[in-house]
C-alpha cells in the first residue's frame, strides 16, 4: 500500500511484505553488481601485469564501498517508524522534503508603479506565503491550459463562433482577484474565460459553456463572450459597452450604503471610445467606488497601441481622476495594486484608473493567427522574459517555498481536471428548445410562436 502526502513529497509505505520486498530486491539487485565488478575485476587482473594490477584492485574496493554504503542507507530508510497519525508501524521512506523544509513565506520587491495625481502609490514589497503562491500558480495553471484546450476544440470545430483566449494575461485576473473582496463586483469585456474562472466558474461550466452544452456556466446560451457568475455581470460583446455599466454598478454600491466596489475592465482597443470618457466624469463627479482597469496587451486587435493612440499612457486618460501604470505580467504586482486602489475607493476618495501592461500570447480572436501583425521573436521574447506564471515559479523555486517536484505534480492535476471538463463539455447535452427563452423575464411566461395556436407551447423535436 502507498500513500501520497499532501505536497506528494512522502511516500509512506506499510509494514507488510511490500518493503522487504522492495528492500530485498534493492539488495538483490547490488549484490549482482558487486560480483560482477569482482569477476571483471579478477580477470583484468590476472591479464594485466604491474602497476595495472594495483588499480584494478583499487577500482574493485572503491566500488564495493560504494555499494555497500548505498545498501545501509536503503536498509536505514527501510526501517524508520512514523509516530502517531493512526498509521502504527507503518515504515516511512522519505523521498524528497516535507513542509517543515519549506520558506512559509518570504518578501519580494516589486516593480514601482508610475503615478498620476498621486502623492503615493502601492508598496515597493510585496509578502507571499506558500500556500497563496501554490492556489496563485494553479489557478494561472488551469487559465493557461484551459485556453489552450479550447484553441484545440476550436480547431476541431467543437467550439464555434466567437472566441478570445486570455493565455498571457492570468496574472491580471487571478491578482485583480486577490485584491478585492468576493462580494465586490466585476465586468468585463468578451475576453472572459480567464475572470469567470476567478470570480467562481468551473472549469467545467466555462468549458460547458464554450461548446453550447447545458452544464455551462450561461446555460450554453452565452458561448465565449457571454459568461456570468454571482457578483460578475460578463462578458460584453460590443466594445467599450461595459463600462458605463460597470459605473451603473458602482452607483448602486454606494446609493445602498454598501462599503462594495465595482472593477470594470475594458482593452487598449476600447480606450478611445467617447462613451469611457462620459463614464469617468460621471464617476468622478459623484465619486464613484470604482476601479477602471485597462488591459493594455498591447494590441487592439491587429493594430498596435503606438498606431492608435495619440498618447499611450493610458493611466492619465482619466485626467481629473488619479492613475496608475502596473506591470501586468507580475502577479503580485497587480495584487498590491488593486489593494492600493481598493482602499483608495472604500475611503470615499471615488475613482481611480489603473492601467495593467501585460500580452496576449494568442491572437485577437480564433479567426486571427496573430503573427501577421507581430513577429514569432517578439511571442517568443515576451513567453522566455516576461511570462507570469514562470515568474512565479522562479520565485518559488528559488526562495524555498516549492519544489520542482511538487510544481510538476500539479501541473500534472491541472491537466488531469482540464481533460475531464473536456470530456464533460463535449458530451453533457445540449440545451433542449424548449429553454430558448428561458431567462429573459423576470417571471418567465410561456412561451408563444406567432401563426401558431396560442394555446400550443413550443416543444423540442429533437
Amino acid at each position: 500500500m502507498s500513500l501520497k502526502h499532501p505536497t506528494g513529497l512522502i511516500s509512506l509505505v506499510s509494514q507488510s511484505n511490500q518493503s522487504v520486498i522492495c528492500v530485498t530486491l534493492n539488495s538483490i539487485v547490488l549484490v549482482q553488481v558487486v560480483r560482477l565488478v569482482c569477476r571483471y575485476g579478477l580477470v583484468c587482473f590476472h591479464v594485466s601485469s604491474g602497476g595495472y594490477k594495483c588499480v584494478c584492485v583499487c577500482v574493485c574496493v572503491c566500488v564495493c564501498v560504494c555499494v555497500c554504503a548505498r545498501a545501509r542507507a536503503l536498509f536505514s530508510a527501510a526501517g524508520q517508524k512514523v509516530r502517531g497519525g493512526g498509521m502504527g508501524g507503518s515504515r516511512v521512506v522519505v523521498a524528497s522534503r516535507t513542509y517543515a523544509d519549506f520558506t512559509p513565506q518570504a518578501t519580494f520587491d516589486i516593480k514601482k508603479c508610475d503615478l498620476h495625481k498621486l502623492e503615493e502609490g502601492p508598496p515597493l514589497q510585496a509578502v507571499l506565503t506558500r500556500e497563496e503562491g501554490l492556489q496563485y500558480y494553479r489557478t494561472m495553471q488551469v487559465m493557461r491550459r484551459m485556453e489552450l484546450k479550447a484553441d484545440q476544440l476550436y480547431k476541431q470545430k467543437i467550439i464555434r463562433g466567437f472566441c478570445h483566449l486570455y493565455d498571457g494575461q492570468e496574472a491580471c485576473a487571478v491578482g485583480i482577484e486577490s485584491g478585492i473582496n468576493r462580494t465586490d463586483h466585476l465586468i468585463t469585456a468578451y475576453r472572459a474565460h480567464g475572470y469567470t474562472l476567478t470570480r467562481g466558474g468551473t472549469v467545467r461550466e466555462i468549458m460547458a459553456e464554450l461548446t453550447g452544452r447545458r452544464g455551462g456556466i450561461a446555460k450554453g446560451k452565452g458561448g465565449s463572450m457571454h459568461m456570468y457568475a454571482k457578483h460578475f455581470y460578463g462578458g460584453n460583446g460590443i466594445v467599450g459597452a461595459q463600462v458605463p455599466l460597470g459605473a451603473g454598478v458602482a452607483l448602486a454600491c454606494k446609493y445602498q450604503g454598501k462599503n462594495e466596489l465595482c472593477v470594470c475592465l475594458y482593452g487598449d482597443g476600447a480606450a478611445n471610445q467617447g462613451q469611457i470618457f462620459e463614464t469617468y466624469n460621471m464617476a468622478a463627479l459623484w465619486k464613484l467606488p470604482c476601479i477602471f482597469i485597462c488591459e493594455n496587451n498591447k494590441y487592439g486587435m491587429g493594430t498596435s497601441v503606438e498606431r492608435a493612440a495619440a498618447s499611450t499612457d493610458y493611466y492619465k486618460r482619466g485626467d481629473f481622476i488619479p492613475g496608475l501604470r502596473v506591470d501586468g505580467m507580475d502577479i503580485l504586482c497587480v495584487r498590491e495594486a488593486t489593494k492600493f486602489a481598493a482602499e483608495h475607493c472604500r475611503s470615499g476618495k471615488g475613482p481611480i484608473l489603473m492601467e495593467l501592461q501585460t500580452y496576449r500570447y494568442h491572437g485577437h480572436s480564433m479567426s486571427d493567427p496573430g503573427i501577421s501583425y507581430r513577429t514569432r521573436e517578439e511571442i517568443q521574447e515576451v513567453r522566455s522574459k516576461s511570462d507570469p506564471i514562470s515568474l512565479l515559479k522562479d520565485r518559488m523555486i528559488s526562495n524555498n517555498m516549492a519544489s520542482v517536484e511538487e510544481l510538476k505534480e500539479i501541473d500534472v492535476e491541472v491537466r488531469k481536471e482540464i481533460e475531464d471538463a473536456a470530456q464533460f463539455a463535449t458530451t453533457d447535452p445540449e440545451p433542449p428548445l424548449e429553454d430558448l427563452c428561458n431567462h429573459i423575464f423576470s417571471n418567465e411566461p410561456p412561451m408563444e410562436v406567432r401563426g401558431t395556436n396560442p394555446w400550443a407551447k413550443l416543444k423540442s423535436i429533437s
